[in-house]
């Protein structure tokens, strides 16, 4: 798992990552209760570096309030979390 981008960030925010072969992954944020904010990504992904955008939004489309949120990547067996602090 590679970085959140910015962070903190207002608007928006980039989740990077490097697969070492092609997996299934899976990419939701959580808040700080551990409630799900939103899955970013769901699908399989072939080996190499990949990015998804999280708009701050939350699975209605509404802007997720400000504060920290965790970002966790789960592929192949493996489960990465990454805080992201998200601003006004």
């Amino acid at each position: 798992f590679g970085a959140v981008t910015p962070n903190p960030f207002r608007g928006s925010t980039t989740v990077s990552f490097a697969l070492p072969e092609a997996r299934r992954t899976k990419v939701t944020v959580y808040d700080v209760a551990g409630r799900r904010v939103l899955t970013l990504l769901d699908a399989p992904r072939p080996a190499g570096r990949h990015e998804v955008v999280w708009d701050g939004r939350d699975s209605d489309g509404r802007p997720a309030p400000a504060g920290v949120y965790f970002c966790r990547l789960e592929a192949g067996g493996v489960a990465v979390t990454r805080k992201a602090v998200r601003i006004e």
